[in-house]
C-alpha cells in the first residue's frame, strides 16, 4: 500500500473521530455507541489497512486521547439539550466531572490506581439512560433507580474493567491459555451485566413510539437573535455558566496538554490562556447580544468563535518569539479548535437547559 494511501486512511480515522460525536445531541444512544466502536478499532484499522511505521501510531496515541475525551464531552454536554430528568442530569454530571478530575490527575502524575479511584462511570449511566429512553419516558427514572443504576455500573461494571486494564495489565496472547478459569469468570460477569440490562429494560411504556432520535427542543423555545439579546441583557457577565465553563474547559486543557504531543506550556500558563480566551468568547457574546445581534445558529457562532480563537492564537505565535516563548502551532490549533466546538455547544444547549428549569420551575 503506498504512503499516500496509508495517510487518507489515517487522516480519515481522525477526521471520523472528530465528526461522528457531533451527532451525539441528536442520537445520543446510536452516536455514543459508534464513538466507542471506532475508539476501540482504530488500531486495528491501521493494523489491517495501512503499514503506517510505529512512530506515526505513538503520534497518534496523544490525539486518540484527546479525541475519546472530547466526545465524552459532547456526550455530557447533549445531556443539556436532551435531559428531561433534573436527578438523572445532576448525577451525570458529577459523573462526568468526576472523571474528568481523575483523568487530569493521571496524566499529571501517570499513577494507573488514580483511574481505579476515578474509574469512566459516567460513559456507562449515559447509555444505561440513553437506552431506558427508547422505551419509557425518563421522567420515570426515580431517584432510587438511577443510584442503583450508577452504583452497579461504579462497582460491578466499571471497577472490574478499569483494574483488569489498568493495575493487572494481563499479557492478553497467553491469557487463557494460563488461566483457562478466566472465561468462567468473564461469563458469570457478562451473566450479571445482562441480568441487569433485563431489569432496566424488561417494561415498555405503552404506546411509546422507539425512536434513535432526541426528543426535539421544546417548541417553545426558539433561539432567534432578538430573544438571545434580551437573554444577555439579563444575564450577568460572570454567573454560574461561566465558571463551570471555566472549569470544563481548563481541565479538558490540561489533559489535553498532557496527552498531545509537543505541547510545552506549563499548567498554570494552559489554564491561565484558556481562562482569557473564555472569558474574551464571553464578552464577545454579550457585547453582541447587548447590541441586539445574538448568534443565528450553532454553526454561526462556532465558525466565528473558530476564526477569532485562531486569530489570537497565530497573534500568540507572532508575538511569542520576541519574549523568548514558544507554542506548537499545529496542536495548538487542533486543541483549541476542540475546545472551540465543546465551548459553543455548551453555550447553545446551556440555554436550552435553562429554558427547561424555567418551565419546571
Amino acid at each position: 500500500m503506498t504512503a499516500t494511501s496509508d495517510q487518507m486512511i489515517f487522516l480519515a480515522v481522525i477526521v471520523s473521530r472528530f465528526l461522528l460525536p457531533l451527532a451525539i445531541p441528536r442520537y445520543p444512544l446510536p452516536a455514543v455507541v459508534a464513538c466507542m466502536l471506532l475508539d476501540a478499532a482504530d488500531y486495528q484499522i491501521f493494523n489491517w489497512f495501512t503499514s503506517l511505521p510505529i512512530e506515526s501510531l505513538e503520534i497518534y496515541q496523544g490525539y486518540d486521547k484527546s479525541l475519546d475525551i472530547y466526545y465524552l464531552t459532547i456526550a455530557y454536554i447533549s445531556t443539556l439539550r436532551n435531559w428531561t430528568n433534573p436527578f438523572a442530569f445532576k448525577l451525570d454530571r458529577f459523573l462526568f466531572f468526576y472523571r474528568l478530575v481523575g483523568v487530569a490527575l493521571f496524566e499529571l502524575t501517570q499513577l494507573r490506581a488514580i483511574l481505579l479511584i476515578f474509574p469512566n462511570t459516567f460513559e456507562y449511566f449515559f447509555i444505561a439512560c440513553e437506552a431506558f429512553r427508547l422505551r419509557q419516558d425518563p421522567v420515570k427514572l426515580t431517584k432510587r433507580k438511577l443510584i442503583i443504576i450508577a452504583a452497579f455500573i461504579w462497582i460491578y461494571v466499571k471497577l472490574p474493567q478499569e483494574l483488569w486494564i489498568h493495575i493487572i495489565q494481563p499479557n492478553y496472547p497467553d491469557l487463557i491459555t494460563d488461566n483457562p478459569w478466566t472465561l468462567l469468570v468473564l461469563a458469570v460477569w457478562s451473566v450479571g451485566i445482562a441480568l441487569f440490562a433485563w431489569w432496566l429494560l424488561r417494561e415498555k411504556q405503552a404506546n411509546r413510539r422507539v425512536s434513535i432520535a432526541a426528543d426535539p427542543i421544546p417548541a417553545d423555545f426558539v433561539l432567534r437573535a432578538e430573544q438571545r439579546s434580551q437573554i444577555g441583557k439579563s444575564n450577568r457577565f460572570i454567573d454560574v455558566a461561566l465558571i463551570e465553563k471555566i472549569a470544563l474547559v481548563s481541565l479538558l486543557s490540561i489533559i489535553f496538554a498532557q496527552v498531545l504531543p509537543g505541547v510545552n506550556a506549563s499548567n498554570i500558563q494552559i489554564a491561565i490562556g484558556v481562562a482569557a480566551l473564555i472569558i474574551i468568547n464571553t464578552a464577545l457574546s454579550h457585547w453582541l447580544s447587548r447590541r441586539g445581534r445574538g448568534w443565528r445558529s450553532v454553526l454561526q457562532e462556532f465558525v466565528v468563535m473558530t476564526l477569532v480563537n485562531f486569530g489570537l492564537i497565530l497573534a500568540a505565535d507572532f508575538l511569542l518569539p520576541r519574549f523568548d516563548g514558544l507554542i506548537n502551532l499545529r496542536d495548538t490549533l487542533f486543541f483549541v479548535l476542540l475546545l472551540t466546538l465543546n465551548v459553543t455547544l455548551y453555550d447553545w444547549y446551556r440555554q436550552v437547559y435553562v429554558h427547561r428549569l424555567a418551565d419546571n420551575g
